[in-house]
Formats: structure tokens, sequence, C-alpha cells
């Protein structure tokens, strides 16, 4: 599945609708971004199963700022509508697919366990 453009229109919707959501943060003028681009678009082809989106910085600032974006590429990972993963950089190809197995292992009983024990 090619990666699709995400907007604050359609993110609350591509999280809530998704099972497992990754979102990359972007800009054209970014060099890691660019470095980071080919690595997503081939973990995105390879797990047609996975949503991949991304948001470019320059042109959604809003949506940049409500997600506390202050440094890009920023990866984020939603799972059933719960934010997993965040961290700012660009991953190399394994590191990546590390991330991609570990969301899918993840149990989604004991996040939710563990976010309501925090709260």
């Amino acid at each position: 599945m090619a990666t699709i453009e995400l907007t604050g229109e359609n993110f609350e919707s591509s999280v809530a609708e998704n099972d497992t959501l990754f979102v990359d943060f972007w800009a054209s003028w970014c060099g890691p971004c660019r470095q980071f681009a080919p690595t997503y678009e081939t973990a995105s082809e390879a797990n047609p199963d996975l949503t991949f989106g991304s948001v470019n910085t320059e042109e959604q600032h809003a949506l940049a700022s409500a997600a506390q974006i202050s440094s890009i590429p920023t990866l984020m990972v939603f799972r059933k509508g719960i934010l997993v993963f965040s961290q700012a950089g660009a991953l190399p190809p394994p590191a990546l697919d590390e991330l991609i197995t570990a969301v899918r292992g993840l149990d989604m009983d004991d996040v939710r366990r563990q976010i309501a024990a925090q709260a």
C-alpha cells in the first residue's frame, strides 16, 4: 500500500479507522526527511496490512503543532487509536523493521492497563 497523505481534515479519522497507523512528519527542505522517505515507502509496500501516512509539516502547520512536532523527521505509531511510539530522527531500515515487528507484537490490553495505571 502506498503512503497516504494526512492532513488536519483526515488525521483523526485515519487514527480511528486504522488498526495500525505509522505517521511520518516531514518537510521537503529537510535532508534527513528526504533520506528516510525511500525507507519509509519500502516499508509501506512490504507491509500492506499496515497503514503508512505522511504529514507535510510545511503545509500542515496546525497539525504538526497539535502533535507537538519540534524536530523532523518524526515518526509516530498509533495502534487501535493509541499513540504507542513517537521519536524524532530518521530510522535506518533494520530499525524500522524492528519497530514494525514490535508494534505488531504489542499486547494492547496490557498497554491500556498501563495507561490507566498512569492516569
